[in-house]
């Protein structure tokens, strides 16, 4: 429970602190994409999880996905004239990978926690509770400016209860159903989701590579959501055929919470 709480509040400070130095397509597209490695390998030392490879197919599409987006919208502006200097980048570059990691951490423990009987509405409340407590200071330090007129008070309520409140909590619903490896690299489609947003709210420009990025994301969300087949031979009318091994995370994964259950 402590190491989810800290890891809750090191993300969204390695986060936005990524996308302000680096810019926003380089700070999510390594925030983001960079969180499926870091989970499987948490997995992999942690639990001795195997990688499938439906697993390395749909990461590898996921990441090569985020890498064409950010590749077409960082070619897309040549001319900003607030582009961050090299070190700067890098520093930004660097807290994405710490941003990467702590979800990793974050959805790892939860996903523990979950599975261990604790109910998905319980873990969450009480994650985001003490990681709340642990960001209370950066609010009295820094807080001043979001307190200073209504839009900005309007946009901080909007980050509270949508992105943050909503998407947890049916976030923390999902690794009650899925191992954590997993749920992260479905998170692959913010990136993608954050591209179409832009040029159908902001009015930005999508270059064709963009949008090939756009269908990779895509296709790594259904070779993983696809329904597994048992390899084999044909059936004969009558023949049973054993269920397929099942790694130790799956077999977590596949108690559903009790308190979700239908």
């Amino acid at each position: 429970m402590l190491l989810c709480s800290i890891a809750v509040a090191a993300y969204p400070l390695a986060f936005y602190s990524s996308m302000r130095l680096a810019g926003v397509a380089v700070g999510t597209v390594v925030s983001i994409g960079m969180a499926p490695p870091a989970s499987a390998v948490i997995e992999r030392v942690m639990d001795r999880h195997r990688l499938t490879g439906r697993w390395k197919l749909g990461a590898a599409l996921g990441l090569l996905g985020t890498l064409m987006l950010w590749a077409a919208r960082a070619t897309g502006a040549p001319g900003d004239p607030e582009r961050a200097s090299m070190g700067a980048t890098a520093l930004g570059v660097a807290l994405g990978l710490v941003a990467a990691t702590t979800y990793a951490l974050y959805s790892w423990a939860a996903h523990r926690l979950i599975t261990g009987g604790i109910t998905s509405r319980a873990a969450m409340g009480t994650v985001f509770g003490l990681g709340g407590l642990l960001l209370v200071p950066v609010l009295l330090a820094t807080g001043a400016p979001l307190l200073d007129s209504g839009s900005a008070m309007a946009v901080g309520a909007y980050m509270a209860l949508v992105p943050m409140f909503t998407g947890y909590v049916l976030f923390g619903w999902g690794l009650a159903h899925v191992p954590a490896s997993t749920a992260t690299t479905l998170s692959l489609l913010e990136p993608a989701v954050a591209a179409v947003l832009a040029v159908l709210v902001i009015g930005e420009r999508l270059p064709a590579a963009g949008w090939a990025g756009v269908a990779l994301v895509l296709a790594c969300l259904a070779v993983l959501t696809a329904p597994a087949t048992v390899p084999g031979r044909r059936r004969r009318r009558g023949e049973s055929v054993p269920p397929p091994e099942r790694t130790s995370a799956e077999h977590t994964a596949a108690r559903p919470d009790p308190e979700w259950a239908p």
